[in-house]
């Protein structure tokens, strides 16, 4: 055997394979399998509680395996690019029948398949075949566009069809999954979802990829410039709101509100409102009571800074917020801590604050009662942040597929055969049809069609 010859066996050896539907269904059930693991084994956990669930030995085995990043292992999307070349090839093997059927230009047919069918209707005319011929052609046509007329020993066929091009509904549908396959592999490879949380007022241009648990930069700034948060009577959150504005090369690009499910797109990176919560309050109320005066006065305040006591009553600087203040072994809940520089030589003292207990600071005795009047809550917005490069083409598919389905279960190639033949009172005329879908239609059709050529005048 020479080398071409050698060859030539390797690529058909290699077609066929790649062309095997066993090789399809191999494919199907290893992927259906991969897919039960991926859901039965937690995606990217971190490396201790996989050891707790399964084993340092376990762990290695399915670590080498990429089990815990399943669907962006290698071999995951090698099995997608297998099933994607597999039914390409599959389909373009089995399209060049159907091609030379779809585009005949003069498609050939045999009478005698039609006179064998059971869907055909009969009756008797009085006219001669090629006048019937020419009578009965233009009814047909209305229902079919392809038409052509024979002529034989036996007598005239009128021969017609519609819909050749349905056949191409099953490729659409193998074209529509490749696509999907192929949408997948770009998002795969070449996207990307992270977190980052930021708070009210502050700024983040790096976020931490779910997948891989590293620290992807961005393009340009996320900026929170405020956000809300409404609640049901229950106390559960009803809406969380970000209003978030884009910033690239020290401009501002684009502000958005955004809250569930409608997110702020840009550039190709959708960034999604996910979670939200509470950070220590930095800006507060202060009241301050004097014993002298009686008078009462509320200051707006900020962690680390220093206001001034009305009637020279000195200073007093917020030095700290404390979720949870112990005081003598007492929970004091959120508290404001600082410290109060009276006015002389007196020495600083530092105070607590609490937020629930106003009148806290009366034990302490001094010129002044120090409350809380109120903390403006402070909150950070949990943003998810997504590129997928591969949504459009995911898109594509889906809507070649729902072509492809409408066009396989819904349309089909039909044909339709009316033998005129000779008799001893003039002609017998058969109407025959047949189609790939909806036998119970075609034969509806052939008995219209039959009513009206029945009732033709010659």
């Amino acid at each position: 055997m020479s080398p071409s010859q050698k060859q030539e066996g390797l690529v058909d050896s290699l077609w066929k394979f790649l062309a095997s539907v066993k090789l399809t269904i191999v494919l199907l059930i290893t992927l259906a399998c991969a897919s039960i693991f991926g859901t039965l084994i937690p995606q990217n956990a971190s490396p201790a509680e996989y050891i707790q669930a399964f084993g340092p030995i376990l762990y290695r085995i399915f670590w080498v395996l990429d089990i815990f990043d399943m669907y962006h292992s290698w071999w995951f999307q090698f099995l997608i690019l297998m099933l994607a070349i597999n039914i390409v090839v599959c389909s373009f093997d089995r399209l060049s029948a159907t091609w030379q059927i779809i585009f005949a230009k003069n498609p050939k047919f045999n009478p005698e398949r039609f006179q064998r069918l059971s869907n055909k209707q009969e009756f008797n005319e009085t006219g001669s075949a090629q006048t019937l011929s020419q009578v009965y052609s233009p009814i047909i046509a209305k229902y079919f566009r392809y038409q052509t007329v024979t002529n034989s020993g036996k007598g005239t066929y009128l021969f017609a069809e519609r819909g050749r091009w349905t056949r191409l509904g099953v490729y659409v549908v193998h074209l529509s999954v490749v696509i999907l396959l192929i949408g997948g592999l770009i998002g795969s490879i070449f996207g990307f979802e992270g977190f980052v949380n930021i708070a009210e007022g502050e700024s983040a241009q790096t976020i931490r990829l779910r997948n891989v648990n590293q620290v992807r930069e961005l393009d340009f700034v996320i900026r929170c410039d405020d956000f809300d948060v409404s609640f049901y009577e229950t106390g559960t959150p009803k809406e969380f709101r970000s209003k978030l504005t884009i910033i690239e090369g020290g401009q501002e690009a684009l502000t958005k509100d955004i809250i569930v499910n409608d997110p702020l797109r840009y550039k190709g990176i959708s960034i999604y409102q996910a979670s939200y919560g509470s950070l220590a309050p930095d800006r507060m109320t202060l009241k301050f009571t004097s014993n002298a005066s009686g008078m009462a006065y509320e200051i707006p305040a900020k962690v680390g800074g220093t206001i001034d006591i009305p009637e020279a009553g000195g200073q007093f600087t917020v030095t700290e917020f404390q979720p949870q203040a112990v005081f003598r072994g007492t929970n004091l809940g959120e508290t404001i801590v600082g410290r109060l520089q009276p006015k002389g030589d007196t020495s600083p003292a530092d105070i607590m604050l609490p937020v629930r207990f106003p009148s806290f600071d009366k034990m302490r005795k001094g010129d002044w009662v120090i409350s809380v009047g109120n903390i403006e809550p402070r909150y950070y917005t949990g943003l998810q942040i997504a590129k997928d490069p591969g949504v459009w083409v995911v898109y594509t598919g889906f809507t070649l597929m729902i072509v492809g389905f409408v066009i396989t279960f819904f349309l089909s190639h039909q044909r339709i055969c009316v033998a005129i033949l000779p008799n001893d009172t003039g002609s017998s005329v058969t109407v025959a049809g047949m189609a790939t879908k909806n036998k119970l239609g075609m034969e509806n059709r052939i008995r219209k069609i039959t009513a009206k050529l029945s009732v033709a005048r010659v």
